[in-house]
């Protein structure tokens, strides 16, 4: 418990002199976004602040990437589509999801003969 609060002391203290410093600074503000304030902090005088922006800078903005996948699955999964098997399905939306990524069909169908013995293809 006393380690706690010494950090947030600590926290407390880093923050008055950073609002201090900023007080001083006659950039514009409105103009800062939480990436331009983390290069502006010094990471020696200020580490608690400086890993607070550093957090602050990596968070989402919005959910939008952990939504992409149900919008696509729901564009997928049409009508003619219903009698789709789950595994078939996935590999559609991931095919959909990650369209950067180039399928090599040489590679496909040498993995496809490596595993099933029976499978005769030449390429």
């Amino acid at each position: 418990m006393y380690l706690i609060n010494e950090k947030l002391e600590n926290l407390l203290s880093e923050y008055q002199l950073w609002t201090k410093k900023w007080e001083e600074i006659s950039d514009d503000l409105n103009k800062l976004n939480a990436i331009k304030t983390l290069e502006k902090c010094d990471k020696q005088f200020f580490p608690l602040i400086y890993n607070l922006l550093k957090i602050l800078a990596t968070l989402p903005v919005s959910t939008a990437s952990a939504e992409r996948p149900f919008s696509t699955l729901k564009r997928l999964k049409t009508y003619l589509r219903n009698t789709i098997s789950q595994e078939r399905l996935t590999g559609l939306t991931l095919l959909n999801i990650y369209r950067d990524i180039i399928v090599d069909p040489l590679l496909i169908v040498n993995k496809l003969t490596q595993h099933r013995k029976r499978l005769n293809l030449l390429v």
